[in-house]
This record gives C-alpha cells, sequence and structure tokens, in this order.
C-alpha cells in the first residue's frame, strides 16, 4: 500500500513563462490555450508519420526494403503515436478543439488524421459520447465490464471478441431501441466510409493498405477495450453506477503526461467536460469524496499496467500501488481481499 502522496506529479497546464511567435499564432485559433500540446503533437504527425504513410504506399519502397520500412511504421505507430493519439481524440471530442470561426479546421483530426489511426470519427464519437457515459458501464452499455470475471483472460479474450465481431451490431441496435437515429446513421456512416477507404486502396496496394490503415484498426480496439476493462474493472455491485465505485484513478504516472490526465477516469465520468488539466487539482479538491465512497485509486502505474497485473492475478502487486486514501486498510492482505471482491462477475 501507498500513502497518499502530498504532492501530485501528473500535468496541469500551467502556463510557460512566455510564448515564441508560433506559439501565439496556434493559440489564436484554439478554444483554450492549455490545449496547445495537442497542436504540436498534430503537427508532427502530419510532418512525419502521414509522409511516412505515403511512402510506404508509392513505388519508392521495394522487396525487401519495403518489408522493414512498413515493420518499422507499424512498430512506430502502436509505440508513440496511436496512444497518445487516441486520447488526444478522446479529448477533442469532449471539449472542441478550435475556436468557432475557425470551426473547419475540427475536421482535421476525426476525418483526416483518425483513419491512420484506426478511428471512424462519427463512430468513435457515437460509441463513447452517445452511448458509453450516458451508459455508464451499467448493463445497457455495449461495452459494459460487469458481466465479466475481471481479472479473467478468458473472459477478456470473449469481451474483445464480441466488440469485434458484434461491436458495431450492437452499437446501431442500442441506437435504434433508445430512438436516436441519427446517432445510428453516424455510426453506420464512420465504420462504412472507413471500409470504403481501405476498399479503394487495397486497390492500388493492399499491403500498405495493411500496414498503415487496417492493422492501426484493430491494434487500437485492442488497447481501447484493455483500457476500459481496467478502467471498469473494480465495481461495487451494490452501487454500480457510481462513477467513485466503478471506475478507478491511476495518479503520479508518467502515463498522464504521455496521455493527458487519462488515469483520472473517475473525475472524467463525474464531469466528462473538465479539461483534461483539471484532474490532479480536482481529484484533491475532492478527495473526501473518494474516501466516503471507497474509491479504488492506484499510484505510479498506469492504466495499461492495473490491466496486465489483473489478467496475470497479481493482486500483490496492484495492492503495492495501492493508494491507502483515508487509511481504511490495515494490510495489503485486507487490500487484496477489497480489489478481489470488486472484480467479481455480476450475475
Amino acid at each position: 500500500m501507498q500513502p497518499l502522496p502530498d504532492i501530485l506529479t501528473d500535468p496541469v497546464g500551467l502556463k510557460p513563462p512566455y510564448y515564441i511567435r508560433l506559439d501565439k499564432f496556434f493559440i489564436s485559433l484554439i478554444r483554450d490555450e492549455r490545449d496547445l500540446p495537442f497542436i504540436y503533437f498534430t503537427v508532427s504527425i502530419i510532418l512525419f508519420l502521414i509522409p511516412y504513410a505515403t511512402l510506404l504506399f508509392s513505388r519508392m519502397w521495394v522487396g525487401s526494403n519495403w518489408l522493414i520500412a512498413a515493420i518499422f511504421y507499424m512498430l512506430l505507430n502502436a509505440a508513440f503515436f496511436i496512444g497518445r493519439f487516441s486520447l488526444m481524440f478522446h479529448c477533442t471530442a469532449h471539449r472542441t478543439l478550435f475556436k468557432k470561426q475557425y470551426n473547419y479546421l475540427n475536421y482535421l483530426l476525426p476525418y483526416v488524421i483518425a483513419p491512420f489511426f484506426g478511428h471512424m470519427a462519427d463512430t468513435y464519437y457515437a460509441h463513447h459520447i452517445g452511448m458509453h457515459h450516458p451508459e455508464n458501464n451499467l448493463k445497457d452499455d455495449e461495452s459494459s465490464t460487469m458481466s465479466y470475471q475481471r481479472d479473467s483472460l478468458k473472459n477478456f479474450l470473449l469481451y474483445l471478441s464480441k466488440f469485434l465481431v458484434r461491436g458495431l451490431w450492437d452499437l446501431a441496435f442500442y441506437f435504434k431501441k433508445k430512438n436516436r437515429k441519427n446517432l445510428m446513421y453516424s455510426a453506420l456512416r464512420g465504420e462504412i466510409l472507413f471500409i470504403v477507404l481501405c476498399s479503394v486502396l487495397c486497390c492500388f496496394n493492399w499491403k500498405a493498405t495493411l500496414c498503415v490503415f487496417i492493422f492501426p484498426y484493430f491494434f487500437y480496439r485492442m488497447i481501447a477495450m484493455l483500457g476500459n476493462w481496467a478502467q471498469h474493472a473494480f465495481i461495487d455491485r451494490a452501487d454500480p453506477g457510481n462513477a467513485y465505485k466503478n471506475s478507478m484513478n491511476c495518479i503520479n504516472s508518467k502515463y498522464n503526461w504521455i496521455c493527458w490526465n487519462d488515469g483520472y477516469h473517475i473525475s472524467h465520468h463525474l464531469k466528462q467536460t473538465m479539461h483534461w488539466s483539471e484532474h490532479p487539482a480536482y481529484f484533491q479538491k475532492t478527495i473526501d469524496k473518494y474516501i466516503d465512497n471507497n474509491a479504488v485509486v492506484f499510484s505510479k502505474i498506469d492504466i495499461m499496467m492495473v490491466a496486465m497485473l489483473l489478467l496475470a492475478k497479481r493482486y500483490d502487486l496492484l495492492a503495492k500501488n495501492f493508494v491507502n486514501i483515508g487509511n481504511r486498510f490495515t494490510s495489503e492482505e485486507t487490500v487484496i481481499a477489497f480489489l478481489k471482491e470488486r472484480t467479481a462477475r455480476f450475475s
């Protein structure tokens, strides 16, 4: 166990002592200057990753040289770009990035850049904003973890397989049942457009299409489902709709610097439009509510690590990194018993 830290080391979006001229230009375009890192990360994608992807479609890469370049591209994308982009995309889905007078720039991420990371803009928005947050991991949430044993690799593979095979159908049926036809059409449109794009590109170069678009499509879904599995693994069966009791936080983690404080999942479900830089301060300000609700908080490990430890049933390491807020637990053994109770399948 770890005590509640006096200082949080996660990013809080402080203003730098001065802005260079290019900073000021970009800030003039966006709604919140704290999102300036999004702009520079997007620029790095446009100047580096997309040209690299374009080269894979050209005839410049042939034979074994092309294969090496393609493998390196996929590894580079998976290691340094997909995760960061996905969480940036998540933030901008909740909070529009560019100002109203530059609204046309808001189409850049979802319709131009997102396909390189396996995203379909309309489908993602419909699933995450239109379905997941309103349902809050309860039984009508098509990505709910409640009916699975959440420390079981077999159950996770069933969860992932269901999403890959039936995800779009279940999402469309959900919106039809809720009589939200615009979101149903939006979800279907996004998926169909992506399939058409890949089909057309396969006619020109199926190998490059596989590396640049189809690989990220499946890789992102695996990572996203693994992340959601961990974020909603520790659920109080007596109060499963309570965000304090069906989500968890990962604080003081390097992951929060890379992925825009994504570790603060409890406060994200409480206030889904809260700016990513405000979560650490909000956590400290409302710590009494975390104590009162017996919330699950880890320190110095990230969401993916929580998922891996959980599927490996390494409750000892989870307990070691568990933050004992309010001094509720007397030993790591009691923490392990608590976590095991929270991961049990709902009948």
